[in-house]
């Protein structure tokens, strides 16, 4: 795996390289000290695995995933645990805390390689141009949220709500751009305010004006198109 290394300290930089060299299996292809040099490295790197330190002068690391569209696998190595914790040990992949423990290092490293090689499973090339997690933030509450555990995105405006387990929160990202990164095996156009996952359908219905009603879990229920539920019919084989 590709990683990169986000810190603005030299010498921590250095002990992590230092600490991956044990570990064959993983490249740093690049480092960066700030959030631009880092949004700069994974726009011109493959990068499958970042680490991302949390306090950086000109902007913090929860500033550099709000810039970026397509994410890797994200580790954080901070020294400020408060930051870590609270918002990401759910979220993120993992969190190490410096000075950074080989044996912790080595326990996060194991759960990349799973993710890795679980979205590379079909064994065909990974298309780049296909969202595969996103961040989302609101207010002190992060996530970054695996494509295939949304079940629902809503248009407010230039605002879209994102719909996975028991939250709702908005990003500022159009229902538009989204779509176009989307991959359309999985998430359908449903109608000008909705992209539902087909995953999460549990139920087909349909109105008194024969238009589709698709039941999604975790119990909501959301109108198609006619136009667009004549392309569902075709796409499902209905």
């Amino acid at each position: 795996m590709n990683a990169l290394i986000v810190d603005d300290e030299r010498l921590a930089r250095s002990e992590l390289k230092r600490l991956l060299s044990d570990h064959r299996d993983i490249q740093v292809v690049a480092e960066a000290r700030n959030v631009l040099e880092a949004e700069a490295a994974l726009r011109s790197s493959d990068v499958h695995l970042l680490f991302l330190d949390v306090h950086m002068p000109g902007g913090n690391g929860f500033d550099l995933l709000q810039r970026v569209d397509d994410l890797p696998i994200v580790i954080f190595t901070t020294a400020y645990d408060q930051h870590a914790v609270r918002a990401f040990e759910v979220n993120a992949l993992d969190y190490l805390l410096k000075p950074i423990e080989p044996e912790r290092l080595a326990v996060a490293l194991d759960r990349a390689r799973t993710e890795h090689s679980s979205s590379t499973a079909s064994g065909g090339s990974p298309q780049p141009e296909r969202l595969e997690r996103v961040f989302v933030r609101e207010g002190e509450r992060c996530w970054i949220v695996t494509l295939s555990d949304v079940r629902l995105f809503e248009s407010e405006g230039n605002y879209t709500r994102v719909y996975f387990g028991a939250n709702r929160p908005m990003i500022l990202r159009s229902l538009q751009a989204l779509e176009d990164r989307l991959d359309p095996a999985v998430f359908f156009r449903v109608s000008r305010s909705h992209i539902v996952n087909l995953r999460c359908v549990e139920k087909i219905e349909t109105d008194m004006n024969g238009a589709y009603i698709l039941a999604l879990t975790g119990g909501m229920s959301v109108s198609v198109s006619r136009r667009q539920s004549r392309k569902l019919r075709e796409s499902l084989s209905l």
